[in-house]
C-alpha cells in the first residue's frame, strides 16, 4: 500500500532554516507530481508547494515563494522541500502527498503519512 513517511521537522529560531524530507513507497513514484501541505493549530491544511512528477516545474504558495524550494529524487523516491527564512507563522505539521493534474492540480490523493512538526520560535 502507499506509504509517506515525513522527517526532518524541529524547532528553529525565525530566520533559520530546514529540510524537510518524505519517503515514498508502494506505487511507482516517478510516475505521480508530489504536494508538501501543512496544517497549523485550529486551522485547516494548506497547500506549500507542488513538484511535477519529472521535477521540472514547481509551484508555490504566495505565502513561502522565494524561501521554500521543493525538489525531488525519483531514484530514491523521495521529495524534499528546503525552508529558509522561516517565520513564526510557518509553524505547523507538514505532509507530503501525491497531486494530481488538471483540475486537481493542488489536490491531495491517498492517504496522509503522520507529517513532521516545524516550530519556529520568534
Amino acid at each position: 500500500q502507499v506509504q509517506l513517511v515525513e522527517s526532518g521537522g524541529g524547532l528553529v529560531q525565525a530566520g533559520g532554516s530546514l529540510r524537510l524530507s518524505c519517503a515514498a513507497s508502494g506505487y511507482i513514484f516517478s510516475n505521480y507530481a508530489m504536494g508538501w501541505f501543512r496544517q497549523a493549530p485550529g486551522m485547516g491544511r494548506e497547500f506549500v508547494a507542488r513538484i511535477s512528477s519529472s521535477g521540472e516545474t514547481t509551484t508555490y504558495a504566495n505565502s513561502v515563494k522565494g524561501r521554500f524550494t521543493i525538489s525531488r529524487d525519483n531514484a530514491k523516491n523521495t521529495v524534499h522541500l528546503q525552508m529558509n527564512s522561516l517565520k513564526p507563522e510557518d509553524t505547523a505539521v507538514y505532509y507530503c502527498n501525491r497531486v494530481g493534474v488538471g483540475p486537481l492540480y493542488y489536490t491531495p490523493s491517498g492517504s496522509w503519512g503522520q507529517g513532521t512538526q516545524v516550530t519556529v520560535s520568534s
